[in-house]
């Protein structure tokens, strides 16, 4: 394979043949209309049966228990043993639970709990029609080989038309992004449309903010991050795109806005989507200098891309085979890249932009690192609403008579008649009253 880098990436020594669906209707050459579709509804795609490096069935089947003992106890799970579900996602979820995992993952769950109802009336209302015109054309675009979306009144085109129509009600500042179409279009092939709607919610306000707006200021920050990074993991690499002209404006925002949707084999694109809804926006980093690597990260391939044209087409054509879903993650999982080492690059080139920059700077502050922070988030939320002022009550109660104990009376040497005649203080002038009933007692004679 090819020579060591002496970079701090590290590139796998045997690659395997590909046996993935591609995920974009530009990777796809057009079906004939008997075709068969693969394991994940692709038209004509060469997933029908799993491919080399795929677990085997018992494996896959201990997994889905492990995420069904999870999810079963999701609070507990996430409180107390995230670093097992992180390390899940890593493997993979397996495709029967994700529709399960991936609305727990990304907190939508939550706000599709808080807000019954929401979704069913922004579906029936009637939307913009400037954006229902834009939408509308952009349909037919997404994934257009598979299953779901090939007919234009199929359910999967007419769940997208509804799904992007409520988003664009739901945040009317903010409207539609083509970039939007891709990302719930994946949603749809797992969830219903409603949980769809509340993962694009949740993706595009709490993983990407500022993503897909009408300024797209957070796409223009972390072009930046991702020289920083690229200047200081890939030098030889960044040398070479200076060099030749390639900002990371002219490929960065298709992997970034459309989470790698339209530009990997899907089986890949699901891998990256499950440690993206668990790790957040690090995973793209990292996938994005790994993909840089495998492009140009050799004397050779560097050579070999002499211009600019040359080297775009490189990191578009990178062999199928060093991007199965196997070898290609478990890569990505070894970049050295962390979430402080993000958020330091970030703060840095923040500050760089702020000095220079005459448009609407991004807040990363809005931006949560992944599943376990999105989940502390919404319990402290949780919390928050639920500690209503109670009104305090004032409860009086009587005092209870306190009636001394009753003594009995200490007899031992003394007779029953000065007992009975004793006096307590000073002697009473006259005749003393007798005491009741003792008279006939004392004046019995025997």
């Amino acid at each position: 394979m090819a020579q060591a880098l002496g970079e701090d990436l590290v590139q796998s020594s045997e690659l395997q043949d590909d046996s993935s669906s591609l995920g974009s209707d530009s990777e796809l050459s057009g079906p004939g209309p008997y075709r068969q579709a693969d394991r994940y509804g692709f038209i004509g795609g060469s997933s029908a049966e799993p491919g080399p490096g795929h677990p085997p069935a018992d494996l896959i089947r201990q997994r889905e228990m492990k995420w069904v003992e999870m999810t079963s106890h999701w609070e507990k799970t996430m409180s107390r043993r995230y670093k097992k579900v992180k390390m899940q996602c890593r493997k993979g979820i397996p495709s029967a639970l994700r529709a399960r995992c991936w609305p727990l993952l990304c907190g939508a769950q939550v706000c599709q709990k808080n807000s019954p109802g929401t979704y069913q009336e922004l579906a029936e209302a009637p939307g913009d029609p400037q954006w229902m015109e834009t939408i509308g054309r952009d349909l037919h675009r997404q994934f257009p080989l598979h299953e779901m979306f090939v007919s234009p009144q199929g359910h999967g085109q007419q769940g997208l038309l509804q799904v992007l129509k409520a988003y664009t009600l739901y945040r009317p500042e903010q409207g539609y992004c083509q970039a939007q179409g891709p990302v719930a279009a994946v949603l749809l092939m797992y969830l219903p449309p409603e949980e769809a709607f509340w993962c694009l919610v949740q993706i595009c306000e709490v993983y990407l903010p500022g993503y897909y707006g009408p300024h797209m200021e957070a796409v223009r920050l972390d072009a930046e991050v991702f020289m920083a990074l690229l200047r200081r993991l890939l030098p030889r690499v960044h040398k070479h795109l200076q060099q030749v002209g390639v900002g990371p404006l002219l490929y960065l925002p298709e992997w970034f806005l459309c989470l790698f949707a339209r530009s990997l084999p899907f089986p890949t694109v699901l891998r990256i989507w499950d440690a993206f809804l668990s790790e957040g926006a690090k995973v793209l980093f990292r996938v994005g200098l790994t993909l840089v690597r495998l492009a140009l990260g050799t004397a050779e391939q560097r050579m070999a891309c002499p211009g600019l044209l040359e080297t775009l087409g490189a990191l578009r054509a990178i062999p199928p085979a060093q991007l199965q879903e196997e070898v290609f993650m478990s890569q990505v999982h070894s970049v050295a890249l962390s979430e402080r080492d993000l958020q330091r690059e970030i703060r840095v080139q923040l500050a760089q932009l702020s000095k220079s920059a005459s448009e609407p700077l991004p807040r990363p502050q809005a931006r949560l690192p992944g599943a376990q922070a999105i989940f502390e988030a919404q319990q402290l939320a949780g919390a928050r609403g639920s500690a209503r002022p109670e009104v305090p009550r004032i409860v009086v109660q009587p005092p209870e008579e306190t009636t001394p104990p009753r003594r009995k009376p200490q007899t031992r040497g003394k007779t029953f008649h000065g007992l009975l005649t004793r006096s307590r203080g000073p002697p009473m002038e006259g005749a003393p009253r007798p005491h009741r009933g003792s008279a006939s007692f004392l004046d019995t004679r025997f």
